[in-house]
C-alpha cells in the first residue's frame, strides 16, 4: 500500500476555542492571500466568524462541542484533511476536552501537521511545502512499518 501524495492545494482546517477566536481571525486576515489558494474547513462557530470577517469560503462542520471535532477527525481518517490550525486555549477547561484530545490524537496518528498557536501557524503557512505537492509518510499500524 502506498501513501497518497498531498496535492498542491491543501485542505486546511481552522479551529479556535472561544478565547482564541479573535486571534485566529486576525491570523487568517494576515494570511488571507495564501489561504485563499486552499480549501478551508472549520468547526461551526469558528467557520462562520472567519467567513464573516474575511469573506473567504469556509466549509463548516458542526460546532466543536456538538461533534465538529469528531467530524474533522473522520475526515482526517478518510485522507481528506492536509493541515490543522487549532488555536486552543490551554487555560480554560472545555466541555468537549475528550473530543479535542481525540482529534489531536488522530491528527498525529495520520501524520497531519498541526499548529496550536500563532507562531507554529506562521511556520506552517510560510513553509514551501504548503504550496507544493508532498509525498506523505504514514505508519502501517498493523506492521509498524512506514508507508511511503
Amino acid at each position: 500500500m502506498q501513501s497518497p501524495e498531498v496535492p498542491k492545494t491543501k485542505r486546511i482546517v481552522l479551529i479556535a476555542h472561544d478565547n482564541k477566536k479573535e486571534d485566529l481571525v486576525e491570523w487568517v486576515q494576515l494570511h488571507k492571500e495564501i489561504l485563499s489558494k486552499h480549501h478551508l474547513y472549520a468547526t461551526g462557530t469558528t467557520g462562520k466568524i472567519v467567513h464573516d470577517k474575511t469573506d473567504l469560503p469556509v466549509h463548516r462542520f458542526l460546532s466543536g462541542p456538538l461533534g465538529g471535532d469528531q467530524q474533522i477527525g473522520a475526515k482526517i481518517v478518510d485522507g481528506e484533511i492536509d493541515v490543522v490550525i487549532f488555536f486552543w486555549d490551554p487555560l480554560t477547561a472545555q466541555p468537549h476536552d475528550p473530543d479535542v484530545k481525540a482529534l489531536l490524537r488522530i491528527a498525529v496518528l495520520y501524520n497531519i501537521p498541526i499548529a496550536n498557536n500563532r507562531r507554529s501557524a506562521d511556520y506552517l503557512i510560510s513553509s514551501d511545502l504548503l504550496a507544493s505537492s508532498y509525498k506523505k509518510t504514514t505508519i502501517d499500524y498493523n506492521t509498524g512499518l512506514p508507508i511511503y
